[in-house]
């Protein structure tokens, strides 16, 4: 995996489920869990990686229960908070617990957004030649 932003990945798919866990007791099982994770990288992979220059070079196919557990996630520290915020608004979510669903996704966004932020500050945004006629 290439470093993002020019830090080390540092979250592993089971570091951020064991976390979570610790965090938020539940009964989601792993795969759950690791299909969400695999949602968010999927998103991070086509919504920012993918939109700027180098992002060919950042291989993503999804996780499954077949993918090793110590696969490292996409968001690099210190925004790999984003997975742990995600996987509790998912399980707050589906428990029908929707004020720490809402409480737990705002945490989300806005760790997203300064992740998302510093990469667009960081990458050469794709673009496309201007034609002049």
């Amino acid at each position: 995996m290439l470093p993002i932003l020019g830090l080390e990945v540092s979250m592993t798919i089971i570091e951020a489920i064991n976390r979570v866990d610790a965090l938020k007791p539940n009964a989601f099982t792993q795969t759950e869990k690791v299909e969400w994770l695999s949602m968010l990288d999927g998103m991070v992979k086509k919504l920012i990686i993918d939109t700027h220059e180098g992002g060919d070079d950042v291989m993503f196919n999804g996780y499954d229960e077949s993918t090793p557990m110590d696969t490292e996630l996409l968001i690099p520290y210190p925004y790999d908070d984003c997975y742990l915020t995600w996987l509790e608004s998912k399980i707050s979510y589906h428990n029908a617990e929707y004020a720490k669903y809402n409480n737990a996704i705002i945490r989300f966004n806005d760790t997203y957004k300064e992740f998302s932020n510093e990469y667009n500050r960081n990458h050469m945004p794709k673009g496309k030649a201007i034609k002049y006629f």
